[in-house]
């Protein structure tokens, strides 16, 4: 069961797995045993340890901080064996958007556990730290409120099924705001899989259910989630300014 899609197709991605110590060097050898199609990024001095892994290795000759940029351009989710503190610092220069940015994570020293940094839901990051912290036989850390409530995470629903989502920035932050917030919120579904709750945990109370637009008392719920194929007329957007999100599942061939 996925809680946390990973970003299109999950063999597509391109990870890479990066260290800077000896025994970071070390438990990437581990775990990209594990992960045959990701990358490996250690230190010169290092690649001997990752002698047999079929993986492609990278080893850097140079300060470490150079390579980050190639990093964040060559690759969808980087997987840092490097201290928490250390990795926000070399990352700091080089963050742009949520949207461009790869996903990136920090295991710590003793592989116990894994923490999503940035782009944990539409970089993929919690999904990648969910399939690591497995591998590792470890804890994935997910701060995010929408994994934390286990609710909806509005900005990705549906996307394993295909679904794009519809709406601007600001309604999307709006209304992850009122459903992490624990407020009514209506989700009306008229098109798509109705398999699109992928958590073990039960819907929360927060949230209702219709088949139909017009059977939403809009003065009762803060927000709307609408998976449909119809259009969406100008005048809906801003009757419900801010409090709607459309989502838009594969049509038929």
């Amino acid at each position: 069961m996925t809680i946390n899609p990973l970003p299109d197709n999950d063999a597509a991605l391109r990870v890479v797995l990066v260290a800077i110590t000896k025994h970071g060097a070390q438990q990437t050898a581990g775990l990209a045993r594990q992960m045959p199609q990701a990358s490996v990024c250690v230190a010169e001095k290092f690649a001997p340890l990752m002698t047999g892994l079929p993986n492609p290795v990278r080893a850097y000759s140079g300060a470490f901080r150079d390579e980050i940029a190639t990093l964040f351009t060559e690759f969808d989710q980087v997987v840092f064996f490097v201290s928490l503190g250390a990795v926000v610092r070399l990352i700091a220069p080089h963050l742009k958007t949520k949207d461009e940015d790869p996903g990136v994570l920090v295991v710590d020293d003793a592989a116990q556990f894994v923490i999503p940094v940035l782009s944990g839901h539409v970089g993929g990051a919690n999904a990648m730290a969910e399939q690591v912290a497995g591998l590792l036989g470890a804890t994935a850390v997910l701060t995010t409120a929408s994994d934390v409530g286990k609710t909806i995470p509005v900005d990705i629903l549906g996307r394993e099924l295909g679904w794009k989502v519809e709406a601007p920035k600001i309604n999307i932050t709006r209304v992850s705001a009122h459903v992490v917030n624990g407020e009514p919120v209506a989700v009306v579904q008229e098109a798509g899989s109705p398999n699109w709750w992928t958590r073990p945990t039960p819907l929360p109370p927060t949230i209702h259910k219709f088949a139909r637009f017009e059977d939403v008392d809009l003065n009762h719920f803060k927000a709307v989630l609408w998976i449909t194929h119809a259009p969406v007329p100008e005048e809906r957007w801003q009757q419900l300014n801010e409090r709607l999100v459309v989502y838009r599942p594969p049509q038929a061939a």
